[in-house]
């Protein structure tokens, strides 16, 4: 299947689209890791997405399109793959549309997760990170430290992430709903579009998503 991820922030997309990918068994083509990627290893594509982002700037589309032109004509990415981060406009978009059509290919479905504003505020606001490790994730509602403030695995301070105060949250959320969202509308006038709800324990989440993507496949 090849597939088109998108949602809010804190719907959850990059521990959904890991899980996905490896029971659909695609490759998972996220864009912050296409960005690394090139950057370590010094691609072409890379060291120039490196120089807008040293400028403080933002990298243009093309930069990012070719990049996951490059990833998509990857061997492993032959009988589909699950894209996170991309496409994240309407250009984006279209320009994805012309690449698949060049190749003869099509996307299967844009699966769409939905998340009430109130609950991605929770769940991005209330993450506390490790300062000694930052794999060590904690939320002050979900999953709360024994100890307020402390790791339980190591001990370490936790804290709120700039990203994830409040105010940068809501920001973030305009700038998807200003640039992401018209696209769950562009896919939409073509039938693609699978909608569902990003709220439940993450089991629950990714068997909603897979039953969902079961009947788009069904009914083509």
């Amino acid at each position: 299947m090849r597939i088109v991820l998108v949602g809010p922030p804190g719907a959850g997309k990059g521990t959904q689209a890991t899980r996905l990918a490896e029971k659909l068994s695609i490759p998972h083509i996220s864009t912050g890791d296409l960005f690394r990627a090139n950057i370590s290893q010094q691609t072409e594509l890379g060291k120039l997405a490196k120089s807008y982002m040293d400028a403080g700037n933002l990298v243009p589309d093309e930069v990012t399109i070719a990049m996951a032109k490059d990833r998509m004509e990857q061997p492993d990415a032959e009988n589909g793959f699950l894209l996170d981060g991309f496409p994240r406009n309407v250009s984006q978009a279209e320009a994805l549309d012309e690449l698949l059509t060049a190749e003869g290919m099509e996307l299967d479905a844009v699966l769409d997760l939905e998340a009430p504003e109130g609950e991605v505020v929770k769940r991005i606001a209330g993450r506390r990170i490790c300062r000694k490790d930052s794999s060590h994730v904690f939320h002050v509602t979900y999953s709360p430290p024994k100890q307020e403030g402390v790791c339980d695995t190591c001990g370490g301070e936790l804290y709120q992430r700039d990203d994830d105060s409040e105010d940068t949250v809501r920001r973030r959320l305009e700038v998807y709903h200003t640039q992401t969202e018209p696209i769950i509308d562009y896919y939409k006038a073509q039938g693609l579009v699978v909608t569902i709800s990003a709220v439940g324990a993450v089991d629950e989440v990714t068997g909603r998503a897979l039953e969902a993507l079961k009947r788009e496949g069904d009914g083509k």
